[in-house]
């Protein structure tokens, strides 16, 4: 659940508030009907982001890295289009234009963000059921809840950025996003230099110094970018306090206090949403990466090239693990499990092809995959497939669980 929170949030808050912003800037400026463009915009982004994330988890035919630099190019052009086009001395030489280049490239700069954004949102509930979890089960359940969450939380945060942008005086909200559309942008070519420095377009060690920075504080980007935005509320709550607007009557007292109330409510909602973000991006995000340590390794005994465990040391329905040190020094770890209700026990290596000798641990009487977090159907321990652990030869007799070295140390490349 945790994992899918965060990453919907690390992937979504930040587009979502700066979506809020350009509207509620777009709104002021153009009212209602003009930000129809914009509209047209998101729409064309929430499709295409479809036919991407179906591409990406589907073909090979999508390099990742080469679209992010086609779609970073195209919003900081429209970024600063949108910019230069809104100054008041340019915006009036092409007013006579049927549909404004300003909105146009607003428009096209929210699809950018939303293209960029929201493949992978989209592709998050295919991998619920990864590891036997199957649509009914409590784990689909639950990482489905930190999924959704994690995308009412950033819609919420959007409509709070815009309603506390509409409330707000154009200069301060004109500031806001100006100094937003930097940092974003100073972001994205970061992220340009990255892949064309991986892809051994550019090099130099100025430009390695900058990406490794960078690379290693994104999260700044995304917190200042929430501080800037974060002058909206706390100047609405200043002004709350020192409102000086006539009136003529009761009923227009009352209304400007209402019109005050509902700019500090949605403050209140901004800020809460970004302290939730926050937490989910630092301390959540820490709790749920922290690592998890692996059961110490077990006793048992070593008999013409055979391990035998006793039956009595792993029939309570627990993981165990065990280790052989191979001729090479090589310490191979295996585990075995009884397996529920039956009286047959599932044995393999403490590793998988795909997330390798990271190992498995025991959680809420579940086996999960250290790596990747997946919960592992015990039934299943023993067969091939998916993040199962590798299977090795086994047999039972006498008591014991009797594993040969030999398949220990056909798999000892695993653990090097």
């Amino acid at each position: 659940m945790l994992n899918y929170l965060i990453q919907t949030v690390n992937g979504l808050l930040i587009t979502a508030a700066i979506a809020g912003l350009l509207y509620s800037c777009v709104n002021k400026k153009y009212a209602r009907p003009g930000y129809m463009t914009l509209h047209i915009g998101a729409i064309l982004g929430l499709l295409t982001a479809v036919v991407m994330s179906v591409l990406k988890n589907t073909t090979s035919k999508i390099a990742t890295g080469m679209w992010n630099v086609r779609i970073f190019t195209v919003s900081l052009i429209a970024a600063v289009l949108f910019g230069v086009l809104s100054i008041p001395a340019v915006h009036k030489k092409s007013a006579k234009a049927k549909i404004d280049p300003a909105l146009i490239a607003g428009a096209v700069f929210l699809f950018s963000l939303l293209f960029y954004a929201l493949p992978d949102i989209y592709a998050y509930p295919f991998n619920f059921s990864l590891g036997g979890a199957g649509i009914l089960s409590s784990a689909f359940f639950t990482r489905f809840a930190g999924w959704l969450f994690g995308i009412i939380l950033c819609i919420l945060t959007g409509t709070a950025v815009y309603k506390a942008g509409m409330r707000s005086d154009e200069k301060t909200l004109k500031c806001v996003l100006i100094t937003v559309l930097l940092i974003n942008g100073i972001q994205q070519i970061s992220k340009i230099l990255q892949v064309l420095y991986t892809r051994r377009y550019i090099s130099g060690h100025a430009i390695f110094v900058w990406i490794r920075e960078t690379s290693n504080r994104s999260n700044w980007f995304l917190f200042a970018i929430m501080l800037a935005i974060a002058v909206l509320p706390v100047v609405l709550w200043i002004k709350s306090f020192n409102v000086n607007e006539p009136y003529e009557n009761p009923a227009q007292h009352r209304k400007i206090r209402a019109k005050w109330r509902s700019a500090r409510r949605w403050s209140n909602t901004l800020i809460c949403c970004f302290i939730l973000g926050v937490l989910v991006m630092t301390a959540i995000n820490a709790y749920a990466n922290r690592p998890e340590e692996l059961s110490p390794v077990e006793e048992c005994e070593l008999r013409n090239e055979n391990l035998y465990i006793p039956i009595t040391q792993v029939e309570d329905g627990h993981l165990h693990r065990f280790a052989y040190t191979t001729p090479d020094n090589i310490t191979v770890r295996f585990i075995v499990i009884k397996k529920p209700n039956a009286s047959s026990y599932g044995v393999g290596l403490d590793a998988c092809d795909i997330c390798g000798e990271t190992g498995y641990y025991e959680r809420n009487n579940q086996i999960v995959c250290k790596l990747c977090d997946v919960v592992m159907n015990v039934n299943t321990i023993g067969f091939k497939g998916g993040c199962n652990p590798i299977v090795i030869d086994y047999s039972v007799e006498g008591g014991y669980i009797i594993v040969p070295t030999y398949t220990l140390i056909d798999h000892q490349s695993e653990f090097k």
